[in-house]
């Protein structure tokens, strides 16, 4: 079977009613609009409702409006990483003790003390949080975001072009 040879079952597909021929036939006279009026005559656009306000722009709209570039993170504080076992954090070991969720880029938040030596690996640090690790002998780095994450860039733009 090929799909030019598709159609429809015999009887399934009636012709459309051709209104307003004469009394003879269905659909005569009015022609299935009911008697006189707007609805009668010419067309009537969806929505209207008769010159009332329209629903449409009764209702309040709402304000602003939603980012699709946000970045959203799973904040880690200072006082957490001083109470972590080991001396290697990075999103995987967070993630292996619950301290952030499973998915998502992690960030480093400066809220507490840090007082021993700690390598960080994560997405992104505060400035706070960077200067508090260094000044106790850890080291910090950033994590490049997984694939998908942040805004695309733009094309045509003249730094992609060269």
């Amino acid at each position: 079977m090929k799909l030019h040879d598709l159609k429809p079952p015999a009887g399934s597909t009636r012709p459309k009613r051709r209104v307003g021929r004469g009394i003879a036939g269905k659909g005569g006279k009015t022609a299935g609009r009911g008697t006189k009026g707007q609805g009668a005559r010419g067309s009537v656009p969806v929505g209207f409702e008769g010159g009332q306000m329209p629903l449409a722009r009764r209702v309040p709209k709402l304000k602003g409006f939603k980012n699709p570039f946000r970045v959203e993170y799973a904040v880690v504080n200072l006082d957490t990483l001083e109470s972590f076992e080991g001396d290697d954090v990075n999103p995987d070991t967070l993630r292996a003790k619950g301290l952030v969720h499973k998915h998502g880029l992690v960030k480093v938040l400066g809220r507490g003390e840090l007082t021993r030596k700690v390598t960080v690996k994560a997405h992104a640090f505060s400035k706070s949080a960077e200067r508090a690790i260094t000044s106790a002998g850890g080291t910090v780095e950033v994590l490049p975001p997984p694939f998908g994450h942040g805004r695309p860039a733009a094309k045509g733009n003249a730094l992609t072009n060269r």
